[in-house]
């Protein structure tokens, strides 16, 4: 079982009540509850980071997830390296 539990924030107008938001620039962070095994997130400065977090049934002993970011790029198709020219490709060297 996953929560999502947010420190701070505003409900969209058309958000059902209840629900969280998360803010702009507000990392998510992911903790595991020693006590019951579940995992839950937090939204919370990166200040905050390391504060004790209490999970979602009240147990205190929670353990923060190390998280992987995939960052890719979409920007076009890549581009060849160059080659020829210069020094090394261009026969300039003797």
């Amino acid at each position: 079982m996953r929560a999502v539990c947010g420190l701070s924030g505003t409900r969209a107008p058309d958000a059902a009540p209840g629900s969280l938001v998360m803010l702009p620039g507000m990392p998510r962070y992911e903790y595991r509850c020693k006590a019951c095994g579940d995992t839950f997130e937090l939204n919370r400065p990166m200040a905050e980071s390391s504060a004790p977090a209490e999970c979602p049934q009240g147990h205190p002993d929670t353990v923060k997830l190390l998280s992987t970011v995939a960052v890719t790029g979409t920007s076009g198709p890549a581009k060849p390296a160059p080659s020829g020219g210069g020094c090394c490709g261009g026969g300039c060297c003797g």
